[in-house]
């Protein structure tokens, strides 16, 4: 009785096990839903960003081809940086929180860890090129409005050295130039561009600080992970020249076998051919013999019925003469 108690204890303890692993395995299941789901929230904002960017590049495109650009215009663009912003603060929020579990979790290696490190670093890579882009758009048009305003200060006079129209971007008073440009309509519509410009720079100037500090952090997250997507790519890249190694071995092989089985094919014909020649060569040998068979025959009658025939006048002849 006590040996079949102490059974009954093992099986519930080896049943309550049993139901701790499902419910580890559920959860996890679970969690990497939800991992992979912000993956895929993360990776369309990033890739709404690319987008903006590229909208935001066209407009400035305009901007600068206008002498004064549409109030519609420059609205559209400052939408388009309060979007890329927010969704930019969006992306980092989403990084840095994914890198804080992943840090918790840091002590368990296990292969759900692994995948989330690698979807987190190729996103985290990701957001570093799309901002990047969208940084080196910036600053080209920033150069490009400077260009601009240093011409128009050439047209009303005004020869400017770089030097100079930096002190008097970071100053934030075009009047330092602009205060002794003659009363002209050339002029005023001049001095018009250069206000204007001006404004744009200061702007983007204050877009460009404000996205300063988060695209240096996640800059900063992708060069701390460049050791480890190093070792992803290479070995992305050697599982990629395997695959291809292996895709090519296998067409030598079918290559090869078809040349393998054509090639006995061709061997069974050329056999199964020569047999076929021999047949014919010996049925023409003895057809060759019948007919020479044949003929000697018909010349043997012939000769053995004119034997007959003269035998029979001769047998007449004397028959004749006995008689006579």
């Amino acid at each position: 009785m006590k040996d079949r108690l102490e059974q009954l204890k093992a099986k519930q303890l080896t049943q309550d096990d049993d139901s701790s692993e499902v419910e580890i395995a559920i959860d996890n299941t679970a969690f990497m839903d939800e991992f992979f789901s912000e993956i895929e929230e993360t990776r369309l904002n990033i890739d709404k960003i690319l987008e903006h960017v590229e909208e935001a590049k066209k407009l400035y495109s305009i901007i600068l081809s206008a002498p004064i650009p549409e109030p519609k215009t420059k609205d559209d663009l400052e939408q388009l940086t309060s979007e890329i912003k927010k969704r930019a603060n969006n992306v980092r929020n989403k990084l840095k929180s994914m890198e804080r579990h992943i840090e918790e979790d840091e002590v368990r290696s296990s292969a759900d860890l692994r995948i989330r490190k690698s979807q987190h670093s190729v996103l985290s890579r990701k957001f570093v090129e799309v901002m990047t882009k969208y940084n080196e758009a910036q600053v080209d048009f920033r150069e490009r409005s400077k260009g601009r305003i240093q011409r128009q200060l050439e047209i009303t006079g005004k020869k400017t050295t770089d030097e100079e129209l930096e002190e008097m971007l970071e100053s934030g008073n075009p009047a330092i130039f602009t205060s002794g440009i003659i009363d002209s309509q050339i002029s005023k519509q001049a001095l018009s561009e250069i206000e204007g410009r001006h404004k744009d720079i200061v702007r983007l100037e204050s877009s460009i600080k404000e996205l300063h500090d988060m695209f240096m952090d996640i800059a900063m997250l992708v060069e701390n992970q460049g050791e480890m997507l190093d070792n992803i790519e290479l070995n992305v890249m050697h599982t990629v020249d395997h695959v291809e190694k292996a895709r090519d071995e296998t067409k030598r092989a079918v290559k090869y076998q078809g040349q393998a089985r054509k090639g006995a094919m061709i061997d069974r014909i050329e056999n199964n051919m020569d047999q076929s020649v021999g047949f014919v060569e010996r049925a023409v040998a003895d057809t060759k013999k019948a007919v020479k068979y044949q003929s000697e025959a018909r010349r043997k009658k012939i000769m053995i019925m004119i034997c007959c025939v003269i035998l029979a006048i001769i047998l007449a002849s004397t028959i004749g003469g006995i008689f006579a």
